[in-house]
């Protein structure tokens, strides 16, 4: 049991082996940054601005800015700040996600015990009885019945010559990064998804109002075809006509009023709630302020930042330690053991003088022939390494096309919502000039109806544009990473690495 007695020189031969272990199969190097320096073909411009209405701000990009830890309070609504804060507490996901990483952090806890020697102890008691024939008893004194108490401590140890536990620790920790960053990912996309719904709820809300409206003016304008009907003044097509209208347009209520439920109900189980839990407090696109500067990371800082790109190279990591693990398994294995007990036939006697034995051992084995399974497992860690290279490739390119989509969609989007208010400006023009032909005599009532039908419609489409705006913002901080590693329960001491 004690490996430095100066009668053990199996001990003496092992110790270079001890010190000066190598660690088969590659080392890991992180990829390089991609060697480009934006995300489009031009650098992306401010955005146009619509003056006047929600999400009409124009919009800057700081190049290098750095994205804010709580992003989303740069929307300046306390309602959204407080359901993001709740479903971060109690989403179920990210609970799991939270479980799963502390069982990899335990898992590779446990491998690191492969580095240190295996002591175990035991004792046992047995009853014997041997024939009364037999040439040699096993006791000095003779007796054929006896107790035999056998207490011993066993010592094993498996030098890490070729670095088979390194490499399996260096797995195990590489996969539990990877874990890491799978959580963090949920962390980020729980927040957007949340704001994403609110947003979503305000612009159906806003959309609920103006259809409620559009119904009922044409309501009116039923009311008026029928009546100038009955006097003779319109023809039955124009009522046919407009009652058709009037129907097509009710049945786009209920649609809107099942999404904007539908939301409701994705935002209470975001934060953790039954449906029908979720606050009494409406959304509204007036609540929202759309940030006027934008950050956008450099390219070299997206592949350090982007929590799915972190993941896909663990996951690199773990797959080239594991190259190095199969090419340990085909390399030799030195076992060193030792055994050190007394054996007594009462149980006060185990310690006493001639009753103690100890034994010290090594042993080496070597793979000589498997089939090529050791071979083709090796090959296969290789394929292994590769498919998670090339999955990272395809891992960064998506990250750079969410990125230059969402530039993309900001821009257009702004276009969009300026073409759109002008649209419905020049619909609130028509409406106020028909209501003062309506009172000077010049026009008919239903001139009026009609026109204000014009602006309602306008009005819809600009509460949708609207909504754009807001939610393009959303998916460009979740794009660029969510600013995780400033949080000091996600980054753990690692900045953005």
């Amino acid at each position: 049991m004690i490996l430095t007695c100066r009668r053990l020189p199996v001990a003496a031969l092992l110790a270079p082996l001890l010190t000066a272990g190598c660690v088969v199969g590659p080392n890991f190097k992180p990829p390089a940054a991609p060697a480009v320096s934006g995300y489009t073909a031009r650098p992306p411009a401010t955005t146009a601005g619509t003056p006047g209405v929600p999400g009409g701000s124009a919009q800057r990009f700081v190049n290098g800015g750095d994205i804010p830890t709580d992003w989303w309070t740069l929307f300046h609504s306390p309602a959204l700040n407080a359901l993001i804060a709740q479903a971060l507490a109690n989403n179920p996901d990210l609970k799991a996600a939270q479980a799963a990483l502390l069982v990899a952090h335990e898992n590779t806890r446990a491998q690191h015990g492969a580095y240190a020697p295996k002591v175990s102890a035991g004792v046992s008691l047995t009853r014997e009885q041997d024939p009364s024939a037999a040439l040699a008893p096993v006791p000095s004194n003779n007796a054929f019945l006896y107790t035999l108490a056998t207490p011993q401590l066993s010592v094993s140890y498996v030098p890490d010559v070729f670095g088979l536990n390194r490499r399996t620790v260096e797995a195990a920790r590489a996969q539990e990064e990877a874990t890491k960053y799978q959580m963090i990912a949920v962390d980020i996309t729980l927040s957007a998804n949340v704001a994403a719904a609110a947003i979503e709820e305000a612009s159906l809300e806003d959309q609920i109002d103006a259809t409620n409206e559009l119904i009922g003016i044409n309501r009116q304008i039923l009311s008026l075809l029928q009546y100038q009907k009955s006097k003779g003044y319109v023809g039955g097509v124009d009522l046919v006509a407009q009652q058709a209208q009037l129907a097509q347009l009710e049945a786009t209520l209920p649609p809107l009023i099942k999404q904007r439920d539908q939301q409701n109900n994705l935002i209470a189980v975001l934060t953790g709630q039954f449906p029908g839990q979720t606050p009494a407090e409406k959304f509204t696109l007036a609540s929202l302020s759309l940030p006027s500067d934008l950050p956008l990371s450099l390219p070299s800082g997206l592949v350090a930042q982007r929590p799915d790109v972190l993941q896909a190279e663990a996951n690199m990591h773990a797959a080239s330690a594991q190259v190095g693990v199969a090419t340990a398994n085909r390399l030799p294995n030195i076992t060193l053991s030792a055994n050190a007990g007394s054996t007594a036939l009462a149980i006060g006697q185990i310690f006493g003088p001639g009753t103690g034995f100890w034994n010290i051992g090594a042993a080496l084995l070597a793979p000589i022939f498997d089939g090529g399974t050791l071979l083709h497992q090796q090959r296969g860690a290789r394929a292994a390494y590769q498919q998670t290279a090339e999955q990272y490739r395809g891992t960064v390119l998506v990250a750079f096309q969410n990125v230059a989509d969402t530039l993309a969609a900001l821009d257009q989007d702004a276009e969009t919502l300026k073409a759109t208010a002008k649209a419905t400006d020049a619909a609130k023009a028509s409406l106020e000039l028909s209501r003062l032909q309506y009172k000077d005599g010049y026009a008919a009532y239903l001139a009026v109806l009609n026109a204000d039908q014009a602006y309602q419609q306008a009005r819809l489409s600009l509460v949708q544009s609207e909504a754009s705006r807001f939610a393009d913002t959303v998916a460009l901080f979740q794009a660029l990473g969510g600013g995780w590693w400033h949080r000091p329960d996600l980054a753990g001491g690692n900045n953005g690495r």
